[in-house]
């Protein structure tokens, strides 16, 4: 007998494969944060605008036919109102011109549509000046009054007439500033009708001009002074030390 060999069916299992996914590599950037900046614009001062020089007023008073008193001037007023200042033309241009002549006292009143001037001048018989002033003045804050009666002003001798063709600025109180240009004026002994001889301002003399240079002299010297108290002190200090 004859055995047949045993048949072994033999299975190989398929192998197992064990597959792992990487997880994405996410690359996160984190954007940084606008900042909006803002410059405030720059803040503009508007300048105030500078007044132009005032028109020359020609001014005449009469007693009797005849002119008794003269009267030539620019005129500029500045005010303070409310810690505001502000300045102001006259304009002579329609402006009346009215007062009264006398022995010791001459006044002249100027008006305008804006504001109302009297100016009050003595005569000392020696010489006169302008001794009052009051003003009267519409504004866009309202009415302003100033006024002072203790003034030396323009002060020439009797029979002669006082001019200062420079600009000058008066402070009459702290509440108002004059400023003349040009000005002539003669309140007593007018004759024929015109200016007698004119006694001028320093401002209008030939030794105006010696005041700068007469300070820098001063100062010069003032200088030296010190330096010399300097030199002096100094050598004393080092004669001590010596000495010890």
């Amino acid at each position: 007998a004859t055995t047949a060999a045993p048949v072994t069916n033999a299975t190989t299992a398929a192998p197992v494969t064990n597959a792992t996914t990487a997880a994405p590599v996410t690359n996160a950037t984190t954007a940084a944060p606008v900042t909006n900046t803002t410059t405030p614009a720059p803040v503009t001062t508007t300048p105030t605008p500078t007044l132009p020089t005032p028109f020359t007023g020609n001014y005449t008073l009469k007693s009797n036919e005849t002119v008794c008193l003269l009267a030539n001037f620019g005129l500029r007023i500045g005010l303070k109102i409310k810690e505001k200042y502000q300045e102001m033309n006259f304009e002579p241009v329609g402006a009346a011109a009215s007062g009264s002549c006398g022995t010791d006292i001459s006044e002249l009143v100027l008006g305008s549509d804006q504001m109302n001037i009297t100016f009050t001048f003595n005569n000392d018989t020696k010489k006169f000046l302008l001794h009052d002033l009051s003003i009267n003045v519409k504004t866009s804050s309202g009415v302003f009054n100033a006024s002072s009666t203790n003034l030396t002003l323009w002060a020439a001798s009797i029979g002669s007439s006082y001019m200062c063709n420079k600009e000058q600025n008066f402070t009459i109180s702290d509440q108002l500033s004059l400023f003349t240009f040009n000005l002539h004026v003669q309140p007593f002994g007018v004759k024929k009708g015109v200016f007698s001889t004119a006694e001028e301002c320093f401002l209008d003399s030939d030794l105006s001009f010696l005041v700068p240079i007469a300070v820098g002299v001063a100062l010069s010297f003032l200088i030296i002074l010190v330096l010399i108290s300097y030199l002096i002190g100094r050598r004393k200090s080092r004669t001590g030390y010596q000495s010890v």
